[in-house]
């Protein structure tokens, strides 16, 4: 398995840097390696681009697959959590609620943000819609968590039960939105929840970045416990795992990851699902080695998506959920008819 998970993760980190390349270089505008270059070279020595192509590079293209790369491997790992804590490898990251939560306060704003305040309305620009949506996603999840947790413990059952139930409510408020929307803010509505990477921008960038970062290094100190939850509760609580405490904080890093990258980029499903899903039937369920190995398949996953929304029919764009979806589902479709539920090659026993 060791000499296997070296072969894996030498190809598979090739093959990431080769999609990033590509991801930059192919577009409506075309940009060639020695331009990529000298933009660097410029932009170190603190001079402006020397033509078009340089600022395309540094100002558009560059911080977009970035952005897509780090939310790719947000959605992957955060599937590799959630899937550990419901002993369920068919769990997606949005399940208790925070897809949706974040999904319905970015509509509130579509819709009714013409009723806030000016200044305050002015103060946020552009972030206004991620706040919201960021709020919606953390207000869901900790709701979901409140009615789920006993005097004693909290109920995986009630988690998953309660996340349904309050994922149908939050869709529900995306649909009421939508309904008394005008044209204008329903379009903004639609685009938004199927996931769109144009606006793209370099603090976006360092924010989610920042947030992936801490939230990475956080969760492989969790991975031999995981590893021990796989086992069952009582047998984790053992092997000495506090199971009440990681449960909490595994739904507190999930809630981060999801909210923060839901929040500037919208809601992309199937990521988190099938990543995770796929690496578990090639490489086993050790997490020690399916965080890392889902966090690089999700940067490359949602960066080819991502590249073929935007050449497909450039010089317009398809929104990315519906590629990842079109592409994803059908797979997830036949991973489940061929190993089953769970998987017969590393998959989960419960």
């Amino acid at each position: 398995m060791l000499k296997k998970s070296k072969y894996f993760f030498s190809i598979s980190i090739i093959l990431l840097i080769v999609v990033l390349i590509a991801a930059i270089a192919f577009g409506a505008v075309s940009i060639r390696p020695a331009e990529m270059f000298s933009s660097l070279k410029h932009f170190f020595q603190g001079e402006a681009p020397a033509n078009i192509y340089e600022g395309v590079f540094l100002k558009l293209r560059l911080p977009r697959v970035l952005l897509c790369a780090i939310t790719g491997a947000v959605l992957a790992v955060s599937g590799v959590l959630m899937q550990g804590l419901f002993r369920n490898p068919i769990v997606e990251p949005g399940l208790v609620g925070t897809s949706a939560g974040a999904a319905f306060g970015a509509s509130l704003i579509f819709v009714l943000g013409s009723n806030i305040n000016p200044t305050f309305k002015s103060t946020m620009g552009p972030f206004l819609v991620p706040l919201f949506a960021f709020g919606g996603g953390l207000i869901a999840t900790y709701v979901v968590y409140v009615l789920a947790k006993t005097e004693k413990r909290i109920s995986i059952i009630a988690l998953l039960l309660i996340g349904m139930t309050v994922n149908a409510l939050g869709l529900s408020g995306v649909g009421f939105m939508s309904f008394i929307a005008r044209d204008p803010q329903a379009r903004s509505i639609t685009f938004w929840g199927l996931g769109n990477f144009s606006g793209a921008t370099w603090l976006q960038v360092s924010i989610v970045g920042s947030v992936a970062l801490v939230v990475f290094i956080i969760a492989t100190f969790f991975s031999k416990q995981l590893n021990a939850l796989l086992l069952g509760e009582e047998e984790a609580t053992y092997l000495g795992v506090n199971t009440g405490r990681l449960k909490t904080t595994i739904l507190i890093i999930n809630t981060a990851m999801v909210s923060v990258a839901t929040a500037f980029v919208g809601v992309i499903s199937f990521v988190g699902l099938i990543v995770p899903h796929i690496i578990r039937l090639l490489m086993g369920s050790d997490n020690k080695i399916l965080l890392p190995a889902s966090m690089i398949v999700g940067a490359i996953l949602l960066t080819l998506a991502d590249m073929a929304a935007r050449l497909l029919i450039a010089p317009a764009e398809i929104p990315v959920g519906i590629i990842v979806s079109i592409v994803c589902a059908p797979v997830f479709i036949f991973l489940l008819k061929k190993f089953g539920a769970v998987g017969q090659k590393g998959g989960y026993n419960a």
